[in-house]
């Protein structure tokens, strides 16, 4: 089972994660924002990745230090059951519909981070949460796990919609990219060897 757990602590967060990237989708999120637990949950859900996370934060400054910080401890959790990545199909796409929204994301798991993330909001929150804090949580992760991280939102007008179907899409595209292809199951998938 590719699993991994670890705790990253500083002075603005401390978090503890556990991922399992051969799992169901069962989540145990808690971070102290309810729409930022409600989306990792989407990803756990949909990924068919195991999370158990708990992070405390300094939510009485704001909430990016959460956002961003968990971002990275996931993402350093992703990478870490990775491994070396032998059998990975490497790359994942995903359009994901929500109402009026639809948004795409393509990953590739390169081991070179480049996170693009093009979306405008009609609002500056949702909740209490700024919508800006998602560009983070994308750029933060794609960091982490070292990928190309492609999220747009073709089209959409409520904000909720438009995060949850970016979560969305991220999700099934990871659910593509991590998977084990049979075929090359002892292989690295690049012309390099290595990724």
């Amino acid at each position: 089972m590719r699993k991994a757990q670890l705790e990253r602590n500083t002075k603005e967060t401390k978090i503890k994660v556990e991922v399992n990237l051969d799992g169901t989708g069962k989540y145990k999120v808690s971070t102290g924002i309810g729409f930022l637990n409600h989306m990792i949950e989407q990803l756990s859900h949909h990924s068919l990745i195991d999370i158990d996370l708990e992070t405390k934060g300094d939510l009485h400054i704001d909430f990016h230090h959460t956002t961003e910080d968990t971002a990275i401890a996931i993402g350093e959790a992703i990478k870490q059951a990775l491994g070396d990545k032998k059998g990975i199909t490497r790359f994942g796409h995903s359009y994901i519909p929500m109402d009026e929204t639809l948004s795409r994301c393509i990953i590739d798991l390169s081991g070179r981070a480049y996170p693009v993330f093009n979306c405008e909001f009609k609002r500056d929150k949702v909740g209490e949460m700024d919508c800006e804090l998602f560009r983070e949580f994308f750029h933060a992760i794609a960091q982490a796990i070292s990928c190309n991280l492609h999220i747009e939102n073709l089209y959409g007008v409520n904000n909720h919609h438009i995060i949850e179907s970016c979560f969305k899409a991220l999700a099934r595209a990871l659910r593509q990219a991590i998977t084990i292809d049979e075929r090359k199951k002892d292989a690295i998938n690049s012309t390099k060897g290595i990724l």
